[in-house]
């Protein structure tokens, strides 16, 4: 599958769980026929459980959806709570579930990351945002500061598309999908044109990691990178370096407060070469930054999944949303130079490792490490993950059920 630029499109920018949960709910509950959403965390705290009421309500209605999680980072939802779902219908499914050893995760590597919500042929969701209370602005000071937009329009078809075509036994569906993608007419509710990209570990490697190139090469005037996981490549690195000595305000906002502390480590490595090149670098610091959002001058911008780390460009399934628009540009450089001038500290001299021969080794070793990690990981026994669908909890005999019912009346009585 390929995607084509597609335009009349409207796009919102969803800040945190605050704006995205209620939106995808009142989503789903709209629902007539379908729901897709696949993510790479749910938990069953406040937030995953009402999301599970949302999707009982649709399934009990006889919505047809399905679920896939990352085997990796929804490892604990119990069983009462999936069997609930899956015998009301919803097809539920892990992507590379694997055992623990000692008590401690093994499937590690090459995660399905992507966070994406379809309804039936009308909306969709792509962004950065998982389904935990630490999405919520009233979590604490671990409250994640992240990012995904509500989508209308003819992109929808696409992002619908991709789904239905990485579903197991995907033939028939395809033949369905081509009779139906032909009779529908694409509506145009809005004016922005989009592009749906992902990353695979197949013909799509790299798509998410060019069109950030791409982006790079073509500024004129202003660039806004918001990164969780900032660790890119050479060629990232050299061409912020490359737009901001040409003139280019560069400005890269990364964590300050992370909630991995190897994060700020790996990150402030690089802080000498951009610095020196021209790139404005600034730490969030009010609380753990989970963005992954971008935008370029006054039209193009991306919001998704995709850090711009190893794991994200070389390892994990994710995907973005490519758009150009002028207002949906200036809503999301509004909501990050505020956050700049707000809860951000600018890095100077007085915050860089200082020029030593040690640090520089260290440097050098410590990021051609991290680099060629993914390819490190290659070495290691290789495996193609699976999905494993959660089958429905086997039902009662409906004239058992009714005897119960009839002695339970009973009893109340």
């Amino acid at each position: 599958m390929k995607c084509d630029w597609r335009e009349g499109n409207r796009i919102q920018l969803l800040e945190n769980g605050d704006q995205f949960y209620p939106a995808v709910h009142a989503a789903i509950d709209d629902a007539k026929s379908r729901v897709i959403l696949e993510t790479f965390i749910w938990f069953e705290d406040g937030v995953g459980k009402k999301l599970h009421e949302v999707l009982l309500r649709a399934a009990q209605r006889g919505v047809k959806i399905d679920v896939l999680l990352d085997g990796y980072g929804s490892p604990d939802l119990s069983d009462s709570f999936v069997n609930e779902l899956t015998a009301a219908g919803v097809v539920f499914r892990y992507y590379d579930p694997r055992p623990r050893l000692m008590g401690m995760r093994t499937n590690v590597f090459r995660r399905m990351h992507r966070k994406i919500v379809v309804i039936d042929t009308d909306v969709a969701f792509v962004g950065g945002i998982n389904y935990s209370d630490e999405h919520m602005s009233d979590y604490g000071p671990q409250a994640k500061q992240d990012y995904a937009i509500r989508i209308e329009g003819p992109v929808v078809q696409d992002i619908l598309q991709f789904e239905v075509e990485n579903l197991p036994g995907n033939a028939s569906v395809r033949r369905w999908w081509r009779r139906r993608h032909r009779a529908v007419e694409n509506n145009t509710p809005g004016e922005a044109q989009a592009l749906f990209v992902w990353r695979d570990n197949d013909e799509h490697r790299d798509d998410i990691e060019r069109h950030y190139l791409k982006m790079l090469a073509k500024a004129r005037r202003e660039v806004i990178i918001a990164n969780a996981y900032f660790f890119p490549g050479y060629r990232l690195l050299h061409a912020m370096r490359n737009a901001a000595r040409r003139g280019v305000t560069v400005k890269l906002i990364v964590q300050g407060e992370p909630d991995m502390p190897i994060v700020k480590v790996g990150a402030r490595l690089l802080y000498n070469y951009l610095i020196k090149g021209g790139v404005d670098v600034y730490e969030y610091c009010r609380r753990p930054l989970h963005g992954k959002v971008a935008l370029m001058d006054d039209h193009w911008a991306t919001v998704g999944s995709s850090n711009l780390d190893p794991l994200s460009l070389s390892l994990n399934l994710e995907a973005n949303l490519i758009i150009h628009d002028r207002e949906f540009n200036q809503t999301l450089r509004e909501n990050l130079n505020t956050i700049i001038e707000q809860d951000c500290k600018q890095v100077d001299e007085t915050m860089m490792p200082k020029r030593t021969w040690w640090n520089l080794g260290k440097s050098v070793v410590v990021f051609h490490f991290l680099r060629h990690f993914p390819a490190l990981v290659g070495w290691l026994p290789a495996h193609t993950p699976l999905l494993a669908q959660v089958d429905p909890p086997v039902q009662p005999e409906i004239e058992t059920q009714d005897r119960v019912n009839t002695e339970n009346s009973g009893v109340n009585s």
